[in-house]
């Protein structure tokens, strides 16, 4: 019985530390990129959330992340400076929200990976409120 009390409270702390780890970043959404320079435009599709800040991860290869476009649902358009090669696994500064919390309808964004091994990323948008 001990055994499992002990289990049952490592887990339920693990859980906790892991909870308090992310301190209140939610994930948006993500798109793969494709080799070269090029744009994309994430869409946060329907979500209900309002955030304050932004960053974004960057997983399954490195990129340069030039300049980044957040476009709101009142019509209001933010143009971020990003100018950050962003390693593999690695993450943006973080992107105050001009206007408090705000929400998110797309973002556009201007990156590099060419000369990258893989030629590929996947780049997640994570809010905070």
């Amino acid at each position: 019985m001990k055994k499992i009390t002990a289990l049952f409270v490592f887990v339920f702390l693990f859980a906790a530390t892991n909870v308090h780890a992310q301190g209140g970043w939610r994930f948006i959404a993500d798109k793969m990129v494709a080799f070269g320079v090029d744009h994309d435009v994430i869409v946060t599709g329907n979500t209900n959330d309002d955030f304050r800040k932004l960053k974004l991860r960057v997983t399954d290869g490195p990129l340069k992340m030039y300049d980044m476009k957040v476009y709101f649902d009142n019509g209001d358009v933010q143009d971020v400076s990003i100018r950050a090669q962003i390693r593999q696994g690695g993450e943006s500064r973080v992107i105050d929200l001009d206007g408090g919390l705000r929400h998110i309808r797309r973002i556009e964004f201007w990156y590099e990976t060419k000369g990258f091994r893989k030629g590929r990323s996947r780049v997640a948008v994570w809010g905070y409120k």
